[in-house]
Formats: structure tokens, sequence, C-alpha cells
């Protein structure tokens, strides 16, 4: 069956989604990052508690939150002493989740050109999370320690829209779970109140098409490996 204009569109929108690490120096007009978010927040929630807060970064205020982290990713000593408040990531990674970890990194790595003995470079890289890889806009989202795991999942959906949003718009974004190390950097420099916490950064703007690291595709599995139709 042929899709129809309004189908090709969302899928558009979804399929070209990606992780952009590169943008221009282009500023985001205000009125479309009201738009996005105000739409975003349609995203569905249990009993419609919408558990999402969102701080939008732009100029100084960017650039001062970027200052504070790096001054301690940058020392060993102090980047030792922030840890995450939650764990994104499992704490015994298996198979088939750690090859595609594995993959997507190195990947990265290749098309920069930093091999595995260069971790000077790697580092460097990483580092880039925090200036939110030259984006104009960096969202931080929070959300109330009261809410329950049901409501991180809200939260998922909330942030998928959010990107869409964007590409609808021609922008693009990087969801950075990088941020969370430094939720007390963060907690300090936004002056978030003490029942918040950190969920995730997120970078947004409009991609750099000149830079080799946004040239990244990254593979996704087909529907046998994760889809089982039950008749």
């Amino acid at each position: 069956m042929k899709s129809s204009p309004e189908q090709q569109a969302v899928d558009a929108a979804i399929t070209s989604r990606r992780s952009i690490r590169a943008y221009l120096p282009q500023a985001v007009a205000r009125a479309d990052l009201e738009q996005i978010l105000q739409v975003a927040g349609r995203a569905p929630s249990g009993t419609n508690t919408q558990p999402w807060k969102v701080y939008v970064l732009t100029g100084q205020r960017k650039a001062q939150l970027s200052a504070a982290i790096l001054a301690a990713h940058q020392d060993p000593a102090l980047a030792a002493q922030h840890t995450e408040e939650y764990a994104y990531y499992p704490a015994q990674w298996v198979s088939p989740y750690i090859e595609r970890r594995r993959k997507v990194g190195l990947d990265l790595y290749a098309l920069l050109g930093l091999g595995r003995e260069n971790k000077a470079g790697m580092a460097a890289q990483h580092g880039k999370n925090y200036e939110f890889f030259g984006a104009p806009v960096g969202l931080i989202f929070t959300i109330d320690r009261v809410m329950g795991q049901g409501s991180w999942l809200d939260y998922g959906m909330f942030l998928q829209n959010i990107m869409v949003a964007a590409r609808g718009r021609g922008l693009d974004t990087c969801p950075q779970a990088a941020f969370t190390q430094y939720h007390r950097i963060i907690s300090e420099q936004l002056q978030l109140p003490a029942q918040e916490t950190v969920v995730c950064g997120m970078a947004l703007g409009y991609a750099d098409h000149s830079k080799i690291e946004n040239s990244l595709q990254t593979e996704r599995i087909g529907l046998q490996e994760f889809v089982n139709f039950v008749e």
C-alpha cells in the first residue's frame, strides 16, 4: 500500500534522526524551541503525570556550564569524585549488547582517525559531549525523585518527541547520557531544586555536514531479531 504524504513525512523525521556530534554556530529561533517543546509535551504519560522538566541553555549560561564540567572532567582526580546518580548501562555487559556498543564506538573513532592506542584523542572526543558538541542550544532534563520507573519510560517518549519534532524543522540533536556523571555540578550551576535529578542532556542545532563524524550511520537489526508475531 502506498504511503500518504503525511506518513512519509513522519517516517522521514523518525528515520533521518541521528546523533549529530558537530554543529553550525547558527542560532535556533526561540519560537522554534518553544514549538518543539510544546509539541513534545504531547507525549503520553501514566495518568497524565507529565514528569518532565527542561532547562534550555544558550549563550553564556551554556558556556559556563560546559566550562565547569570540563574543569572536572579534564582532571582525573576531580573526575573520579563524580559518579552517575542512576545506572544507565548494565553493571555487566553480555552479548549481543556489548558487540553493538563496541561497534558504534569503533566506527566513530575510525572515522575520526583515532586508533585504540590514542587514549588522549578518545578522551578529547568524549569531552566534546560537555560542550554539547558545539550546538547553539543545550538541554538538560530533570525528573522529580519521587517518580517511579514508569515515569522514566514516559520520559523516553518525551525525549523522542523532541528529537523527531526537531528533525521535522530541519534541526538535529544528540541525546547525551554523559552529563549524568556530573549531576552535582549541573545542580549547582542551574540551582536545581533538591528533589530534581538529572536524567540526561541533549545538543540541539543545525548539523555541520562538513564534519566527518556526522557521516556515521549506525546499523539497526532486522525485524526477525526483535519481533515475534504471535498468531
